[in-house]
């Protein structure tokens, strides 16, 4: 771990630490590190494995989830 100097917009921190009941500016700056590498392995997985079409009807879809 490291220290590092970086200078944000503190409405922006207060916004955050609201809105998602944590109780430091670092818990809050390290959850939004979490969530924009956690969505950028999202997306890079979506275009890995491009998308298809299943042609199952909804009761079919839900006879197998009930099978597992």
């Amino acid at each position: 771990m490291s220290k590092t100097t970086v200078f944000v917009d503190e409405a922006l921190i207060d916004l955050a630490l609201k809105a998602s009941n944590l109780k430091t500016k670092r818990e809050v700056i390290e959850a939004g590190l979490k969530e924009l590498v956690r969505k950028k392995n999202r997306d890079l997985l979506r275009q890995e494995l491009g998308t298809f079409d299943l042609d199952l009807s909804l009761g079919e879809l839900k006879k197998r989830r009930a099978e597992k």
